[in-house]
């Protein structure tokens, strides 16, 4: 089948689709910040699955991270025929309050990190004419957030670029898709929940983590441009698009007031 590199692999969204590109038949790079975690993923995909598995811990975040392992994925002689951008970082609070490290942090990798990803392993996909790419996003890039102001803001990033990159690469036989869930039952969310007491969700609206996948995973390999898991999430989208901006915000500004903690 090839090999599929994901990124934030760790947990979360990053690790239950290395599952399901590792039963698909797929080899895997695997990245993230914890080497420990990648090394025990790694070990249960081998015994599980026939699929060679290779570790590369890595802080995307940081400049040049995305340039070294790509040299380390070339010198082991490893065509990446996957791109799979899940690393990411969500900070919960009011942007007036919110230190600035925090938010800078978001950009870093949310947006930082992941460009760099795909300027140095999407020219060779399109040399050699095939390659699939998928690009975690969030349903908050469809609309403002208040409290997840600048969270919100790199999704729209990255939302933005895979729909643009998806016209700049008609034809050449790549594929660039942005997987879009609402809040699903990750490590992240749990603890942006937990670090900011205020942010409350109806459990009605948390997703599954393996069903994210799984759409993410078919969607990716069919070429789709825009995925949004969740009949609920989808309803979000449209009612929004519909809705005139400035009642969007509107509401969007109740929902996010009422999340953050009260002085």
């Amino acid at each position: 089948m090839g090999t599929a590199l994901i990124t934030g692999a760790s947990s979360g969204i990053g690790e239950a689709l290395a599952n399901k590109f590792a039963a698909g038949g797929y080899d895997l790079v695997l990245v993230a910040r914890s080497e420990d975690k990648l090394l025990g993923l790694a070990k249960q995909l081998k015994r599980e699955t026939k699929a060679q598995v290779w570790v590369e811990p890595a802080d995307l975040s940081r400049r040049a991270s995305a340039k070294k392992l790509a040299a380390s994925v070339r010198k082991q002689g490893i065509d990446v025929d996957v791109l799979v951008n899940c690393a990411g970082v969500l900070e919960h609070g009011s942007f007036a309050q919110m230190p600035a490290q925090l938010n800078e942090g978001l950009i870093d990798l949310n947006v930082s990190g992941l460009t760099a990803m795909l300027n140095h392993f999407l020219p060779p996909m399109v040399e050699r004419g095939k390659g699939r790419i998928l690009n975690v996003a969030s349903i908050a890039a469809f609309q403002p957030v208040p409290s997840l102001a600048t969270y919100a803001a790199t999704k729209a990033y990255v939302l933005s670029l895979t729909e643009s990159l998806a016209e700049e690469l008609s034809g050449t036989g790549v594929s660039i898709t942005a997987l879009c869930p609402g809040v699903t039952a990750t490590n992240m969310v749990s603890t942006a929940q937990e670090k900011s007491g205020g942010l409350k969700i109806p459990g009605f609206i948390i997703g599954d983590v393996e069903d994210v996948a799984a759409q993410g995973y078919k969607a990716c390999l069919k070429g789709e441009v825009i995925c949004v898991p969740g009949t609920v999430n989808r309803a979000a989208i449209v009612s929004g698009r519909r809705m005139p901006k400035w009642l969007l915000r509107r509401l969007s500004g109740v929902m996010g007031r009422s999340s953050l903690p009260k002085n």
